[in-house]
């Protein structure tokens, strides 16, 4: 069966499950990010959440035994989010004159 009601109801239940991993994958994200933040704050107190994207220039951080496990991670959750939003974008139709 192609079209009508039920196509309908599946979009927007497809919708709503989108919605719903998206900020799943956000939530995670977010707690992983604060995690990694208080690791890297175990080795050095004054670290900034900036200064934890440049961990290379910590070499307290390095030595740390699971901040790198931690931020590998962060790194997983951060890509597996861009690959879901890429392969939904490349299953919507195209834009017209585009």
């Amino acid at each position: 069966m192609s079209g009508g009601a039920n196509e309908l109801v599946d979009q927007a239940a497809a919708a709503r499950l989108l919605a719903a991993l998206e900020a799943l994958l956000e939530r995670m994200i977010e707690q992983q990010r604060t995690k990694v933040l208080k690791l890297a704050r175990e080795a050095v107190p004054n670290i900034g959440p900036e200064d934890v994207l440049n961990p290379f220039d910590f070499p307290q951080l390095k030595a740390h035994p699971t901040f790198e496990y931690e931020d590998g991670i962060l790194a997983g959750l951060i890509s597996a989010q861009i690959a879901i939003r890429a392969e939904l974008r490349s299953r919507q139709p195209a834009a017209p004159g585009s």
